[in-house]
């Protein structure tokens, strides 16, 4: 089957072509035809992808909104000049479509149907500035090839739904949940139950016998722990501000600064809100960048006393995350690292296991320098009790995953 995989944004859109089917997945060998973004849309967007030859490809063209986008990208990937084999829309057999916010109605993936478009609008108080690009790029993928083409919602928040109610409750007045369901609904669940997936492939466990804490490193960050493949804890809450330090985001702040910020600073609450989530963080404390490759070398080479306290800040907080999740675990078998830093940082990830030799981590230091570029692989020593890994996370693989699987009538795992 072949699946377009869409991951939209406020004026980027992120693609993938996969072809996948159920003996692809056991075998492994789902292959991707093609893979990119486009950005800038509303003007003259900017199209950067791959194709499964390997020729990178760049181009631009003038695409009004993301409906546009949208056509534009079946016409191409249906074209001799994408380099996918495609020559037809009708070879396009389902559509899949990351979802950032399912609330607690959604707990997997599903198809979508009138119903589920209403259940996606009925979330978009939770996730204002995500869920209505998702709509919008299920209306455009319709629009595109037809409303037979069979869809599937992957949501983010559902991985983590079987959090336990001790896990995500806020210790607030009860009724505040219950009225307007104020609680921890945690983020990037697509790409732990990824990262946890292909650990256990790498180490043949089997879903019960999972018990890691995952760590996604990038712009965005987040912790998760994760028992028998099920999610118990992770940093994210309501939004997608709390827990680790982000590039901009704040992460963990004592919610009465709000108000003292405000009235200190002559802000609404709003404008607080976004100073917490657009210039705080890595950029908001070294007052250069939220890039961690530009801390590194400021620290390094010009021996910036603030962007090594961004750095140290960073680590630590997700040292302390991870020995929180050990407690919460009853110890684990690994920690895993994923998303731009943590798939391409080994400095990172020295740092933050280097306070870790209390739980049985020790740093094999040459083969934590080899993990970057996509490789994947173990980086602690042989005698490490607790182990230490680098897994790539891949959100549109499992996303066209899910898509097969749902339209096949097969359990999502």
């Amino acid at each position: 089957m072949n699946i377009l995989v869409l991951n939209v944004g406020s004026a980027t859109l992120k693609f993938q072509v996969v072809v996948t089917d159920a003996e692809r997945m056991a075998a492994h060998r789902d292959d991707r035809l093609i893979r990119g973004q486009i950005e800038r849309i509303g003007g003259e967007a900017i199209i950067t992808c791959r194709s499964a030859d390997g020729v990178p490809r760049k181009r631009t063209a003038p695409l009004r909104d993301l409906r546009a986008a949208v056509e534009w990208l079946v016409g191409f990937v249906t074209s001799v000049e994408s380099g996918t084999g495609l020559t037809s829309r009708s070879e396009l057999h389902a559509v899949g479509h990351r979802v950032v916010h399912g609330g607690e109605r959604f707990q997997r993936s599903v198809a979508i149907d009138s119903s589920v478009l209403h259940g996606i609008e009925d979330t978009i108080e939770l996730a204002p500035l995500h869920n209505p690009h998702n709509l919008r790029g299920i209306e455009a993928a319709r629009a595109a090839l037809g409303a037979g083409i069979p869809q599937v919602a992957v949501f983010d928040t559902a991985f983590h739904q079987t959090l336990p109610e001790h896990a995500y409750l806020y210790a607030i007045p009860y009724p505040l949940y219950r009225r307007h369901k104020v609680r921890r609904y945690g983020f990037h669940g697509t790409s732990h139950r990824s990262i946890a997936y292909r650990w256990r492939t790498l180490t043949g466990r089997e879903r019960t016998d999972v018990r890691i804490v995952t760590l996604h490193l990038g712009n965005g960050c987040s912790a998760c722990a994760i028992r028998g493949g099920e999610s118990i804890d992770t940093s994210m809450g309501f939004t997608p501000l709390e827990g680790l330090v982000m590039g901009t985001r704040s992460g963990d702040i004592d919610a009465a600064l709000l108000d003292y910020i405000a009235a200190k600073e002559g802000l609404t609450l709003p404008q607080v809100e976004a100073l917490l989530n657009n210039q705080s963080g890595l950029l908001g404390i070294s007052g250069l960048t939220n890039d961690m490759r530009d801390l590194l070398a400021e620290a390094d080479e010009h021996q910036d006393r603030r962007a090594r306290l961004a750095i140290e800040i960073f680590c630590y907080r997700a040292r302390k995350y991870v020995g929180a999740y050990l407690a919460a675990l009853g110890g684990a078998d690994a920690i895993v690292f994923a998303g731009g830093i943590g798939e391409n940082s080994s400095e990172i990830r020295r740092r933050i296991c280097e306070g870790l030799q209390w739980a049985g981590l020790h740093v094999d230091a040459a083969a934590n320098a080899s993990l970057i570029d996509g490789r994947e692989g173990r980086f602690s020593t042989d005698d490490s009790s607790l182990a230490a890994w680098v897994v790539p996370t891949d959100e549109e693989l499992l996303i066209a995953r899910d898509t097969f699987r749902v339209i096949a009538g097969i359990e999502t795992t």
